[in-house]
């Protein structure tokens, strides 16, 4: 099945605290089949998802997309694709310890405001504004210390995020030593979501397939998110539950989709033949490792970033994340 969440009419906007709208069940096709304003997503990960009325089937467009879950409990992020964080390491010659292949990366983020999937990227350009393109899911109740192969019965719901990221605020952060908080805001997320059994390229652990991004209406990545993925989503779920339960609604990402050049090198971009990146800082520490310094700016006022997915047949699983960068006002 495929949900998604609708914004009412007369509820505020982005701008400000956001509502936790109406759950809307969504067809294969992207329309939408069942309505229930009295029902939300996080009501269905508590209470079971009974109760939508789908008499009818009107356009995915007549509609405002919220995230699916405007507000979530909690949000952990990892750094599943261990080649992402080397690429990190080795332009600015640092070596990569042992133990990042082995033991997870990963930071709680904010979870109090989730984006909707065409609201604005703000903020200002001088911070480094990037895109990261991922894959996350979503879990029902997770016990402490559950097992690898008991977190993937825990997983719930499918989606994709594009966990925005202010590249130069972060060093500055992580010097002191105790975690992101300025330069990572809010991250939207895709319209719609899905379950595991309805989920095309979902294997039980990872999602298979392309994970498409376009910057300015050009190609920047296309990066097969089932590949070079070092940890999968229950092997993660499992590290974050090993001292603490996780509730219901707990959204939990992939960091940033990243593929090895067949090759085995760092990868290249899109118009040279590779697969291109999933963010903006990838493509940068490639340049660096290549030529010494890098030459492709961060998002600035009026760019466009699109990020999507879809199955064998050409369909879009989750809807499209298109958002516009606009200067904070």
């Amino acid at each position: 099945m495929k949900y998604g969440t609708i914004r009412i009419p007369g509820q505020p906007t982005w701008k400000t605290p956001f509502p936790d709208g109406a759950l809307v069940q969504v067809s294969d096709s992207l329309g939408v089949i069942g309505r229930e304003k009295r029902q939300t997503l996080q009501a269905a990960l508590d209470h079971g998802f009974g109760g939508l009325k789908s008499n009818h089937s009107d356009a995915f467009e007549e509609y405002e997309f919220a995230a699916p879950l405007p507000r979530a409990y909690q949000f952990l992020d990892g750094s599943a694709y261990v080649n992402h964080v080397d690429l990190v390491r080795r332009a600015r010659g640092a070596s990569m310890p042992k133990r990042f292949w082995s033991d997870p990366l990963m930071y709680q983020g904010g979870s109090d405001m989730f984006l909707g999937p065409t609201d604005p990227i703000a903020g200002d350009p001088a911070w480094g504004i990037d895109f990261e393109a991922e894959v996350a899911v979503i879990t029902g109740h997770v016990e402490l210390g559950v097992s690898v192969d008991e977190a993937a019965d825990c997983i719930r719901l499918v989606t994709i995020l594009n966990d925005i990221s202010l590249r130069n605020l972060i060093p500055d952060e992580l010097s002191k030593g105790f975690g992101f908080i300025q330069s990572k805001p809010a991250c939207a997320m895709a319209p719609v979501v899905v379950t595991p059994d309805a989920c095309p390229g979902w294997d039980g652990r990872k999602l298979h397939g392309v994970l498409n991004v376009d910057l300015n209406g050009q190609p920047f990545g296309r990066a097969d998110a089932g590949e070079d993925m070092t940890f999968d989503f229950a092997e993660l779920i499992a590290h974050a539950a090993k001292t603490r339960h996780l509730g219901p609604g707990t959204i939990i990402g992939s960091g940033t989709v990243s593929n090895r050049d067949i090759n085995g090198g760092p990868g290249r971009p899109v118009a040279a033949g590779g697969r291109g990146y999933s963010c903006i800082a990838e493509q940068r520490m490639v340049e660096t490792i290549l030529t010494g310094a890098a030459t492709t700016e961060f998002l600035q006022e009026g760019d466009h970033v699109r990020i999507w997915m879809e199955d064998d047949r050409g369909k879009n699983i989750f809807g499209t994340i298109d958002q516009h960068v606009k200067k904070w006002d």
